[in-house]
């Protein structure tokens, strides 16, 4: 019997140059879509394309993998559009790649997702563009090298029970004690690369995992009408040999695998 393996959206992302185009181009980190493969998913680069096409191209897919990238516009979230009052925020020095197609596109993604119950898994970027186009904010930058969580392994902290626990397995989440090698039982070491964080957390959504530094880690949806999980880290990088990491992406899977039949 042929593999029938669900076909999951992944946006790409747009790229001024590549090592091996001439021109610019569309990309998509190879770590993520090997780690969706692996997980027995289809991973279907989608290009951006108008905001208003989002959901009916989205119908064709049974999950949503919304990846890692350059930052939101911050007048998405309130800041910088137009002339800000006098002590107002401004947008950060530090804000960089923002592109408003990408993001248009992203944000009609997630609207259509979560509105269809679609399985969902948001990564670093992804995550900020839920909280985003539910009505939060964002931290524009966490205060450069020595905040920002920048080329970082470090533990997070995953709160017992919930989803994110399930996926990642039965030890994460378990307890709050700190073994030998100093990651208590209910941590798990995470890879990240992200200069800016969630501020206010809209309406609908949960922190499910921290940093030692306080920083909310990992969102959940109170109530959503499908399975969804986002994560600041980036658990591509490390997928391969965590078993953990690589439990995001079966979780995933299997909650679009019934779509499918």
């Amino acid at each position: 019997m042929p593999c029938r393996r669900p076909l999951i959206a992944l946006p790409q992302r747009y790229a001024a140059t590549t090592s091996a185009l001439r021109y610019a181009a569309v990309v998509t980190a190879r770590a993520l879509a090997e780690a969706v493969f692996r997980a027995g998913g289809e991973p279907f680069m989608m290009l951006p394309g108008p905001p208003e096409e989002a959901a009916e191209r989205l119908s064709r897919c049974a999950g949503l993998l919304l990846p890692g990238g350059g930052d939101i516009a911050p007048w998405r979230y309130g800041v910088g559009r137009g002339s800000p009052p006098e002590g107002g925020p401004r947008v950060h020095s530090a804000v960089y790649d923002v592109d408003d197609a990408q993001d248009d596109f992203d944000l009609a993604l997630v609207d259509c997702a979560l509105a269809a119950g679609l399985p969902t898994l948001a990564v670093c970027r992804g995550l900020q563009a839920v909280n985003v186009a539910l009505g939060g904010t964002l931290r524009q930058d966490m205060g450069g090298p020595g905040a920002e969580h920048r080329h970082v392994l470090h533990p997070v902290r995953v709160a017992a029970g919930s989803t994110l626990a399930r996926a990642m397995g039965a030890d994460v989440g378990a307890g709050a004690g700190v073994g030998a090698g100093g990651v208590g039982s209910g941590e798990v070491v995470v890879s990240c690369y992200h200069h800016q964080c969630v501020d206010r957390l809209a309406r609908g959504l949960t922190a499910a995992a921290w940093a030692a530094d306080g920083t909310i880690e990992a969102l959940e949806l109170v109530g959503g009408r499908g399975w969804f999980a986002a994560v600041q880290w980036h658990p591509e990088d490390t997928a391969e040999e965590d078993a953990g990491q690589q439990g995001l992406f079966e979780s995933l899977i299997r909650a679009a695998a019934p779509q499918t039949e």
